[in-house]
């Protein structure tokens, strides 16, 4: 059941032909998409995707964490992540 995930140039392509539009402009908005979601959750602050999900930037506190490789317990800093949240329209049409 697991593919491997589609390549940008897979989605390039795919996206023109539902487009209709041609490859290089398909890249160019691509780039763009990508590069402002970048932006926005870099600043902290967070980009909906109709139909898809919310990207959104979170604080970790500062947590104690296990070297697997040692088993030692150190100290994490506080970092920040981006956290994906999967919209209802794609999870239903997921288990439909």
């Amino acid at each position: 059941m697991t593919k491997k995930p589609m390549t940008k140039a897979q989605l390039v392509e795919a996206l023109a032909e539902k487009t209709g539009s041609d490859k290089k402009s398909v890249n160019g908005l691509l780039d763009a998409l990508s590069e402002v979601v970048t932006d926005e959750v870099c600043a902290g602050g967070a980009v909906m995707l109709p139909g898809l999900g919310r990207f959104v930037c979170r604080d970790r506190p500062k947590r104690m964490v296990r070297n697997p490789a040692t088993g030692e317990k150190i100290e994490k800093p506080a970092d920040r992540t981006a956290r994906v949240t999967i919209a209802k329209a794609l999870k239903d049409a997921i288990n439909s």
